[in-house]
This record gives C-alpha cells, structure tokens and sequence, in this order.
C-alpha cells in the first residue's frame, strides 16, 4: 500500500466517559451512535469499554482496507466470538487460510449449480408455504428465518432434517444471536460468570457446534446417492492436489457447514423481513412488487426459469438490504504497522466499519434515507450491482451472495404471489441492542387469499 505524504493523528469521538468508553451510547442506541461519527472524520476512534476501536467512515477506505485483506485481517472482539461456533469456516479463517478454503469452497457456488439450488428453494418453500391458512395470523420473521433454514439444510445435506434437530438449531441460533453483541462487549473476566445468559449462550454454541458434528458424521457414513449434489458432498469430494488425500478434515467441514447455515440463514431471512416492512410502509412499492410477483407467478412457487421476470423483486430486496444490511458492524485486526488514508494505524489495532453507515452516507447515495428500489434499476437488462460493502470486498467478498440473492428472490416473489400479508406495524420490535445481523425483531402478520384477478375478454 503507497504511503501517504500527510500523516494525522485520529481523531478520538467525544462522549466518552471513565472506565465504560462509549459503551452506554453505543448500548443505548447503536445505529444513532454511529451515524453521529463521520462528522468527526473519515477515521474515528471509539472506546467500547476499555477496547480502542478505530471506525471506518468513508467508503472508499473501506475498499481499500477490504482489498487488502492480508493487512487488515478479520478480526477482533466480533470474529473471535464468531470462532466460538463457527470455528476458521471461510467466513472467519485469517488471511493466510483464507485463499485454500475459498478455491475447495468456491465450486460449490459457480453458476452451473444455481439450476439445481433454486429446485431445491422452490421445493422447500412451496412445501411450508403451502401449508400456511387464511386468516392464520404469524411471526413473519420467525416465519421466513425457518423456511430460510430448510432451504440451506436442504442445501447443504440434500435432504430434510430430523424435526428436532431443525428445532435445536432454530432455538439455539436464536440465542447466539440474541446474545452474540452483548457477550462480544463484555470484558472477558465478565463472560466467564455463569449468569443465566451468559450460561444460555455458552451452551447453545456448544450444541451447535456438537449438533453439526454429528449430521457431518452421519452424512459422512451414509454417503451420497447416486446423482445427488449438494454443498456437503462437493466438500467432502475435494482431494488435495498433493496427496490425493480429502482436502477438508472433518472439523473443517464442521466448520464449512456451520458458516453455510448461519450465513445462508440470517441474512436471507433478514433482508426479505426488511422487504416486506419497507414495501408495507410504501403503497406504490408493494403494488408494483405485488403485481410482477403474480403476473409471473400465477399460483405458484418461484423458480429458476423466473428469476429473469422479476427484476423488480431483486431490486426491492437489494434496496432493503442497503437500509438494513444484515452484517450491520463487522471489524477486522491490522497485522503490520500501515497507513489508511493520511492516518498511521499501528499494527494490531481493532479496526471496525458499517455497512449499514456506509449505506445512508449522503455522498455515496442520493436521499440514502428514503426507501427506492428504482435506484438499482438497470437499462441494459442486467443484474444491478450490489449495495456497497453489504457482501464484503476484494477476495474477501461472500462467496454466497448470489446464493442469498437468488434464495431471497424467489422466496419475497413466492410469498407476495401466494399471499396478501395485513402487517401489524406495533409488533415490530427492533431491538434496541442489534444482535449479530440486523433483524425487524418481531412481525406479526395475518395471512389473507389474494382478491382474484379478473379474467380478459
């Protein structure tokens, strides 16, 4: 990285008080929190507790710090908590690992799968969907995150799993991530008493962890069916180039399979809850979302041979996650002494930025706070590009954010054909500490038949 000919000092956010830092705000109210820092520069140093944590505010240094991902390599208080249950999947692996995970992982999501995947949604989401009843009145976050786990189960076994090992994982990853900020925050002398929720969250990733192991293993000894592909057993058949020997061991592919279904749960089941309460809230946004979803749809699930007809969905789905990305606050280490921008930041700094600030900076978008899918509109028939910072960067970026996309399509496209969803807007609960991604909390919706379209001629 060239060196800078101006070097300042970062400057340091006000606010802060003895002992606790900028923990009471922080807690208080994270996303006000941290939409007050870029005023003080595109650098800002917060202190979370006793920990110095450098934020990230300008875009363009959030690219170069994700380019270079052997200098600023994950970590910090969020990814060592990470690690806890996901182990060095390639979600949390350092730099160094990074690279032969990603070319053993990467087969798995290369276009020539994505036919097979969407089979797989359209099946599993038409299953559970078609078991809903008007007049049902639901959770549609808890709702959408269970149909979200199946289809990633699904994906990364090939079959269904146990009922009461779906319900495990469900139950167990709600309480990972409703107390994954606030045991991130805590100092380490605090996390080791065993509260009752510091007790909750220990055990709950020991049995994630515990619960994967064991599906790995019973995979592993049942084997795959002929013409059966899934992400487990693609895994499973890389070879080293070396040895001929399996690429990944088994507590590696704990790890790969633990990372798939967080990741390709809670983001996913995020951004289309977000959809539906940002298009509720926006009349024009629905009607229009509504409309395309049923002129393709008529009646049934979506599927790969859709997703071409439903721009407008993708483009709904992509602006809700630039208003509410799921990977809300993420941070990274600095292995060496470097610059980032005209500031010197020494080596083994914590070094944090927010998709979600980075998202409703003025400069970057044109009324950042106003929800518009037009804005990702495209002339030429082609994908939008994906909202800044959302996925990651350099060689660093989600490896699943097509997957996600496509996941989150098909499944806003199927539910707003399939049904009219009267929201109860008071039960939306976003919770005042954010967990690890950025959730609506609690949506409660009533499900009603959609009026029937009138017939031509």
């Amino acid at each position: 990285m060239p060196t800078p000919q101006r070097v300042s000092t970062i400057p340091v956010a006000p606010g802060a008080l003895p002992v606790l830092g900028h923990l009471p705000a922080f807690l208080r109210d994270p996303l006000a929190f941290l939409r007050t820092l870029p005023a003080h520069g595109s650098l800002v140093t917060i202190r979370l507790g006793s920990v110095p944590v450098v934020l990230v505010c300008d875009p363009e240094l959030v690219r170069t710090m994700l380019v270079h991902d052997r200098v600023f390599d994950k970590g910090g208080p969020l990814f060592d908590r990470l690690r806890e249950a996901g182990g060095q999947g390639l979600a949390t692996c350092p730099a160094h690992e990074h690279r032969r995970q990603r070319r053993l992982v990467q087969p798995a999501f290369r276009a020539g799968r994505f036919p097979d995947y969407a089979r797989i949604m359209s099946e599993r989401m038409d299953a559970i969907i078609s078991g809903w009843r008007a007049g049902q009145t639901l959770d549609v976050t808890t709702a959408i995150r269970g149909i979200a786990a199946d289809v990633v189960v699904s994906a990364i076994f090939g079959s269904r799993l146990d009922p009461a090992d779906h319900h495990r994982l469900v139950t167990d990853f709600d309480t990972l991530l409703a107390g994954f900020s606030m045991h991130t925050l805590l100092p380490r002398a605090l996390r080791g008493i065993r509260t009752p929720g510091n007790v909750r969250y220990l055990e709950a990733t020991d049995r994630v962890r515990r619960t994967m192991t064991r599906l790995t293993a019973e995979y592993r000894r049942r084997g795959t069916p002929d013409g059966e592909t899934n992400l487990l057993s693609l895994l499973m058949a890389a070879r080293d180039p070396d040895s001929d020997a399996p690429a990944l061991s088994d507590d590696e592919l704990v790890d790969q399979a633990v990372t798939m279904y967080s990741a390709g749960t809670e983001t996913t089941a995020g951004a289309i809850s977000w959809a539906l309460y940002l298009a509720d809230a926006h009349p024009e946004v629905r009607a229009r979302l509504t409309e395309e979803a049923r002129t393709v749809l008529p009646g049934r699930a979506a599927g790969w041979d859709d997703v071409p007809r439903l721009p407008y969905t993708r483009q709904v789905l992509l602006e809700a996650i630039r208003m509410y990305p799921p990977g809300w606050f993420l941070t990274r280490r600095t292995e060496t002494d470097t610059h980032l921008g005209r500031h010197a930041v020494h080596q083994g700094t914590t070094i944090a930025y927010s998709p979600y600030l980075i998202g409703r900076l003025p400069g970057l978008y044109e009324r950042p706070d106003h929800f518009d899918p037009e804005r990702w509109r495209t002339e030429d028939g082609r994908k939008p590009r994906v909202p800044a910072t959302v996925f990651g960067g350099g060689a660093r970026k989600c490896v699943g954010d097509e997957f996600s996309l496509l996941e989150g399509t098909l499944l806003l496209s199927t539910l707003v054909a399939r049904w009219d969803m009267e929201l109860d807007r008071d039960t939306v609960t976003v919770p005042k500490i954010p967990q690890l991604t950025l959730s609506p909390g609690r949506l409660r919706a009533t499900l009603r038949t959609p009026a029937r379209r009138p017939v031509a001629g």
